[in-house]
């Protein structure tokens, strides 16, 4: 099973109409989780040749925390969706509970 097919099994639960408002967030999340795999093969930092005291980050090093950032953004957002999914069926079962009591 790939990534895609992954997180369409995690969100099969949703109703249609937003999954298709989250289906872009969802290949985002793809795509920043392959740029961030071919960025950990780069080195992040850079020392003086004379001096190794002296270090800076490389470009990639920025670039990955970059895309870092708005990987956790876009599994923060559809996190709360599916927590948003879960807390209305805990709601319904909460209602019918109270039927019964």
């Amino acid at each position: 099973m790939d990534r895609r097919e992954e997180l369409n099994e995690i969100f099969k639960g949703i109703d249609v109409n937003i999954k298709k408002l989250v289906d872009p967030l969802i290949q985002e999340v793809i795509f920043l989780e392959d740029q961030m795999s071919e960025l950990k093969k780069l080195p992040f930092i850079s020392t003086h040749p004379k001096n190794p005291a002296l270090q800076k980050k490389t470009e990639a090093a920025k670039l990955y925390k970059e895309c870092s950032q708005s990987y956790m953004n876009a599994i923060r957002i559809l996190c709360s969706i599916l927590h948003k999914v879960d807390s209305s069926a805990e709601d319904d079962l909460l209602k019918k509970l109270e039927e019964f009591s």
